[in-house]
């Protein structure tokens, strides 16, 4: 059989026979079989290269998703703590997502985590930027006051002990217990410190319920207090305090802690340094910075940089859970403990204290003394507790620097 194909009328007719037609029928399919296999493959591959990551998702990723919604949510919505909740909460959705690129050597998560945590450089920052905003002078004015700030830290001391209680090392104890210092920084701090797992649940719990409390604390200052005591009223008499002492108070301060505990020099050191950038009266400018400037983007960092201890296999452990508890308890004992402190005083002294004034001893600054006079006004609209409120938060300021340096100190990494 003979196959004529004239395939244009400018070129000659091309003459093929039975098995020249077959074979050259065979190659063209198996070209366009080809052709087609490999574009199929290729348009598979895109697809996967696409759609694949989605096949790694793991249903703990998925919680850590919802958790740091849940942050922002709170940051948002509630106003609670939101400079350090919503980069945390955003930052949790990042690192926890499969494959995410911001962890790991090259994440730029991770590297600021070591250029900024990891050698303890955003909380110290931070530091300044807090002892900026801070004024000693209702403290300075009744320095007594300072002994409240020391009572409110027994929480802290409690929770190490309850810590090991429940079996974890002393190390990652003493971490857990410094959220009672009603102090992320510090909390943050000492945590890295000592080199903890749980840093991410330590700074969580440590930032959340530093926002809770005006939740937290209410119900435990009734409860440990009468009416009548509630009703005590405690007129504020201010004594001058001259610009001299107020620039000598943080040197001073530095100098003695850092001669009984040397560890805390670099905490209570930078919070000092603060403060006097804001009372030595020549670097207006600069405090205002650090107030402002400095305090807000550190927390930002920090609370981005953190979520890289979020990620979904270190986090959602049964031990989280704990430590949220535990902190829960650090901050009910720190609350009873500067309540108490003051009904102990009241045994003694002539001119009653009103008992409330002892919670605001965390470091919770200024929330709690906001809470205090809140509470003040709401038993006598006439009672004015603010200014010795106040007083009692700074030093519970100082005092929660302190007790993390006598951690430090006691506690080997």
């Amino acid at each position: 059989m003979i196959v004529t194909i004239v395939v244009n009328t400018d070129f000659p007719a091309i003459v093929l026979n039975g098995k020249t037609f077959i074979a050259y029928s065979i190659a063209v399919g198996v070209f366009f079989y080809a052709l087609i296999h490999n574009l199929l493959f290729e348009r598979i591959g895109i697809v996967e290269a696409i759609f694949g990551n989605f096949l790694n998702i793991q249903w703990q990723q998925v919680v850590m998703w919802a958790i740091g919604a849940l942050l922002i949510y709170l940051a948002i919505k509630k106003d609670m703590e939101p400079t350090l909740l919503l980069p945390m909460g955003f930052g949790a959705i990042l690192v926890n997502l499969p494959l995410s690129g911001a962890i790991g050597e090259e994440g730029v998560i991770d590297i600021l985590f070591n250029a900024g945590i990891a050698n303890e450089l955003f909380p110290l920052l931070l530091f300044i930027g807090i002892g900026a905003m801070i004024d000693f002078g209702p403290l300075l004015s009744n320095p007594k006051l300072m002994l409240f700030g020391a009572a409110a830290q027994f929480g802290i001391f409690f929770t190490l002990g309850m810590a090991r209680f429940f079996g974890f090392d002393l190390q990652d104890a003493a971490s857990i217990a410094i959220i009672g210092a009603a102090d992320g920084p510090t909390s943050i701090f000492v945590a890295n410190y000592y080199g903890t797992k749980f840093l991410g649940a330590i700074t969580v719990a440590a930032y959340s319920y530093m926002a809770l409390v005006p939740v937290i604390q209410p119900p435990v200052i009734k409860l440990l207090t009468t009416k009548k005591e509630r009703l005590i009223r405690m007129p504020y008499k201010p004594k001058n305090v001259s610009k001299r002492t107020k620039i000598l108070f943080p040197i001073i301060i530095t100098v003695v802690t850092g001669l009984f505990a040397p560890m805390s020099v670099s905490l209570i050191g930078f919070l000092m340094f603060g403060n006097l950038i804001r009372e030595c009266g020549v670097l207006d400018n600069l405090s205002e910075t650090a107030q402002k400037v400095l305090a807000n983007l550190v927390t930002i960092f920090l609370g981005i940089t953190i979520s890289t201890k979020m990620q979904a296999n270190q986090f959602l452990q049964v031990d989280t859970l704990m430590i949220i508890g535990l902190g829960l308890i650090a901050f009910i004992v720190d609350t009873a403990g500067g309540v108490l402190f003051a009904k102990f005083l009241n045994l003694f002294t002539k001119n009653k204290i009103n008992p409330m004034i002892g919670a605001a001893g965390i470091s919770a600054f200024p929330m709690s003394a906001r809470v205090v006079h809140k509470m003040g006004l709401k038993e006598d609209n006439q009672n004015f507790l603010l200014m010795h409120s106040i007083g009692v938060n700074v030093s519970g300021q100082i005092a929660s620097v302190i007790a993390g340096g006598l951690i430090l100190n006691l506690i080997a990494r």
